[in-house]
This record gives structure tokens, C-alpha cells and sequence, in this order.
């Protein structure tokens, strides 16, 4: 299966030429290769790094659907293997915007 059909089917975006348009973007990797055609394929076992909005999911293909359902039918054809909120500060870290002095 096409990895931007794929996407569109997982419901990570809403149209496939949108998808098309995020795997040629560069910003995309399959088993931590950089993705550059939406033509690749994809097959079951594959891990993806999916940029969203201001994060990225990490995922691990489980099933290849073979059309766009329900948010619950795409759910179950993935797996997250990035833990959910996590941020790159740690707790109890503070980063000061620059050209703060600290007093």
C-alpha cells in the first residue's frame, strides 16, 4: 500500500493529496528512513514518525486498511509507540525566552 494512502486511511489527515503533499515534504521517515515519494510502500511491521500539528507520533503499522473508516477501525490498525504528553522539558525545568537576565 502507498504510504500516503496509508496515512489517509489511518485518518492522520483528512485527504489523500494532503498526504501526498507531507510525504514529499521530507518530514516524514519510515523505520527511520526519510520518506520522499507518497508512492512508497508500506507493509505491515513498518514503523512511522508522522508529524502533526506541532508534534510528532511515533506509530508501528499493525494492518494495512483497505479504505477509510471510523476513527475506531483506524486506531486499531496501529500502534503508538511514542508515551502520550510527553514534552522535551522534564518536569520541574524551566527554559527562559532568550534575552531574559535572571536576578
Amino acid at each position: 500500500m502507498r504510504i500516503d494512502r496509508l496515512l489517509c486511511n489511518l485518518r492522520f489527515v483528512r485527504t489523500r493529496t494532503l498526504a501526498a503533499r507531507l510525504a514529499s515534504s521530507g518530514h516524514l521517515r519510515r523505520n527511520g528512513i526519510r520518506v520522499l515519494r507518497a508512492s512508497q510502500d508500506i507493509a505491515v511491521g513498518d514503523v512511522l514518525t508522522v508529524p502533526i500539528g506541532t508534534g510528532v507520533r511515533v506509530i508501528e503499522v499493525l494492518a494495512l486498511p483497505e479504505r477509510r473508516g471510523g476513527a475506531a477501525l483506524a486506531a486499531a490498525c496501529y500502534r503508538v509507540l511514542d508515551p502520550p504528553m510527553q514534552s522535551a522539558i522534564g518536569p520541574g525545568q524551566h527554559i527562559e525566552p532568550e534575552g531574559a537576565r535572571r536576578t
